[in-house]
C-alpha cells in the first residue's frame, strides 16, 4: 500500500505549540532516530536525508522570533524562505504581514510538511522545490535563511549564492546558532537571542542565535 506524504508526516509527528513561539504551531517529531528510520523505510534508502522538517531548529526559531518582533522587516513584502524545512520562517513572515511568502526546500517531505504547517496556522504559503544556486531568484524582496552553515562545502556554496542575492537587491536575513562555517566578513549583525534546543539535536539545551543581514 502506498502511503501519502501527508499521512506519513501525520503518523510521525504531533501538532503542537512552540513555547518559544506561542503564536505558532508545527507538526513535530518527539525523537530523531525513529522518524529517520521511518523515512528510510518509506523511501527505501539506507541513508536518506535527515528529516530536518520534523523539528524546530534553533536558527529557524530565532529568526522567526525576530521576524514576529520586527514585522517591519517583511510587512507588505514578497518573502522567500530558503531551505525552509518545516516552513517555520515562512509562517512567521506571513503572520508578520508579508504580502506573499514562498518556501523552498529540496526535500519533498519538507515541502509537504510546510504545506501542512501553513494550513495549521491559517496562512497561505507557496511551496517550491530546489532553487537554482547559480543566479538570484526573481520576484522577491526579502530572503530568510534559518541555518545553513553547519557543513563546509554546502555552507560555502550557499553563502556565495546569498551574496549574489544581496547584490541583486534582495534583503537577505540569515540566522546562525553558532555553526562553525559562518563567514567572518560580509555580514551585518542585527540581533542575538537565546533559543531553547533539544539536546538530542544539539550539544546543549539552548543556543545563542545571531540574526545577520548579508551585505
Amino acid at each position: 500500500m502506498t502511503v501519502s506524504l501527508e499521512a506519513f508526516i501525520t503518523a510521525q509527528t504531533k501538532l503542537q505549540v512552540l513555547p518559544f513561539l506561542p503564536e505558532l504551531q508545527l507538526h513535530l517529531a518527539a525523537q530523531a532516530d525513529p522518524v529517520w528510520r521511518a523515512v528510510a523505510e518509506l523511501q527505501q534508502e539506507e541513508d536518506p536525508p535527515f528529516p530536518f522538517w520534523a523539528f524546530a531548529w534553533a536558527g529557524g526559531m530565532g529568526l522567526s522570533r525576530y521576524i514576529l518582533d520586527h514585522p517591519e522587516m517583511v510587512r507588505g513584502k514578497r518573502v522567500l524562505d530558503f531551505a525552509a524545512g518545516s516552513g517555520l520562517g515562512a509562517i512567521a513572515a506571513m503572520k508578520a504581514g508579508a504580502k506573499k511568502v514562498s518556501a523552498a526546500d529540496c526535500d519533498p517531505l519538507a515541502v509537504c510538511a510546510t504545506q501542512m504547517n501553513a494550513q495549521a496556522n491559517n496562512v497561505n504559503v507557496t511551496c517550491l522545490g530546489a532553487m537554482n544556486l547559480e543566479k538570484p531568484p526573481k520576484g522577491f524582496d526579502v530572503m530568510i535563511v534559518g541555518d545553513v552553515c553547519y557543513e563546509q562545502p554546502m555552507g560555502f556554496r550557499i553563502m556565495r549564492w546569498l551574496r549574489l542575492c544581496a547584490e541583486s537587491g534582495l534583503a537577505v536575513l540569515m540566522a546562525d546558532p553558532g555553526r562553525a562555517y559562518v563567514p567572518e566578513e560580509g555580514l551585518e549583525r542585527l540581533a542575538s537571542l537565546i533559543v531553547p534546543t533539544l539536546r538530542e539535536l544539539e550539544d546543549k539545551e539552548e543556543r545563542e542565535v545571531t540574526i545577520w543581514r548579508v551585505v
